[in-house]
């Protein structure tokens, strides 16, 4: 599976956590594995071990959103917005795997096609104020 449908799967699985937030990640997979028959098994373990980070750093990844969002309390994103935003902020704080710049971009892209018209401009400026603070730390 390319990085794209696996980022999207991502997203769609994470977005389902906020409607049902007493299932666990692993049967969310299981039961969305179950509808898109597109998985292989290495794919399958690969989003597992990503949701339980995304999950295990969320704190974190939600401060980081109240923070770069001028004080808008996370209930006041919408549900789309927040799963972009968090599996984005997740990748570019955790893992070393792509470009911020190309992970903004696909988040843009993700919030273009699932969020409301206003939404990426949103999304866009939370990921660059994120992305523009972990440079000056790295810096």
């Amino acid at each position: 599976m390319d990085s794209r449908l696996r980022r999207t799967d991502l997203f769609k699985i994470l977005f389902q956590t906020e409607f049902q937030p007493d299932t666990d990640t692993d049967e969310l997979v299981k039961l969305y594995n179950e509808q898109h028959t597109h998985f292989t098994d290495e794919d399958e373990i690969a989003i597992r071990v990503k949701l339980a980070n995304i999950v295990e750093h969320l704190y974190e990844i939600d401060d980081k959103i109240e923070n770069a969002s001028n004080g808008w309390k996370l209930d006041r994103i919408g549900k789309a917005e927040l799963a972009i935003l968090r599996l984005s902020i997740y990748e570019i704080l955790y893992e070393n795997d792509s470009e911020d710049a190309i992970t903004a971009d696909e988040a843009v892209r993700l919030t273009k096609e699932y969020a409301d018209d206003k939404s990426p401009q949103f999304v866009n400026g939370i990921l660059g104020s994120i992305i523009r603070a972990k440079d000056e730390i790295e810096g």
